[in-house]
């Protein structure tokens, strides 16, 4: 207490100037209308701008959730697209009843590891089999066709990429419906893929999409991406063209796992086929 009153008393000149010049400011500022507008309207602005510094502030640190509450809003509305059902047209007859029953389920699920510059590119999710995830089952994203499902624990599944030397899977042209097989490559190349064994009847333009096809894993209609070059080096005789992927795997965040209602039954079925042979 001592040392402070000492301060004071040695510096009382620099206080009362201080005290004066506040005291000087209010007066000018309360008792001049002008100066008092301009100071209310500094003020709001300075105000202003903090307000929206720590509105900013608060957005990035709620991103996570609010990421994850899109995430779940589209996987809600996936499950309400027209592609993820199909037509029972056995249940015409019931008057009471809809002819329309959902095949395919959306499960939003977080990317927690990825590699996209390897041969064999896997990407780990947050979901298992105690969430229904079982191996099999086609995985996606808002911009496309990811991969599929190779190994399931209890929380955690492996998604085979489609950046993966093995990848292979059923697709068309868009605009013409002509079937291929839609393959990773040989190259290592994060963004391109590859369209083969087309129909050599097709005619495929350059920037017509690659969609998923009705016999693939997936919902037909899901993008791979765009072509980009007609003349592609691997494949067989028939057309074979290069594709330039929708997605960007070193950006996933979120997917969506794709079950497919109605895939223990086809399996079943096809397996009795091949007993039968």
């Amino acid at each position: 207490m001592r040392n402070l009153l000492i301060f004071i008393s040695k510096y009382n000149a620099f206080f009362l100037f201080i005290i004066f010049e506040v005291s000087a400011l209010i007066i000018y500022i309360k008792y001049n209308s002008f100066q008092k507008a301009t100071f209310i309207n500094s003020t709001n602005q300075v105000t202003g701008n903090l307000y929206a510094r720590a509105d900013h502030l608060k957005s990035y640190l709620v991103l996570s959730e609010v990421n994850d509450s899109l995430a779940i809003e589209n996987a809600r509305l996936r499950n309400q697209l027209k592609t993820s059902f199909y037509v029972d047209s056995a249940a015409k007859h019931r008057v009471n009843d809809t002819i329309y029953k959902q095949q395919y389920e959306y499960v939003v699920a977080k990317v927690i590891n990825n590699s996209v510059n390897r041969r064999s590119n896997y990407i780990t999710i947050n979901l298992g089999s105690n969430a229904h995830i079982e191996k099999g089952m086609g995985v996606i994203c808002d911009a496309g066709i990811v991969g599929k499902i190779i190994n399931v624990s209890q929380h955690f599944a492996v998604v085979q990429s489609v950046l993966h030397k093995d990848t292979r899977f059923s697709a068309m042209l868009a605009d013409h419906k002509d079937i291929g097989s839609f393959i990773w490559g040989s190259n290592i190349d994060a963004h391109k893929g590859l369209l083969i064994d087309v129909s050599n009847s097709a005619q495929p333009k350059l920037g017509e999409k690659v969609v998923s096809s009705e016999h693939s894993l997936f919902p037909a209609g899901l993008l791979y991406g765009k072509v980009s070059n007609l003349r592609a080096k691997e494949g067989g005789s028939s057309l074979n063209m290069e594709v330039t992927l929708s997605v960007d795997f070193s950006k996933l965040q979120y997917v969506y796992v794709v079950i497919n209602k109605l895939a223990q039954e086809q399996l079943g079925l096809e397996a009795q086929e091949k007993k039968d042979e």
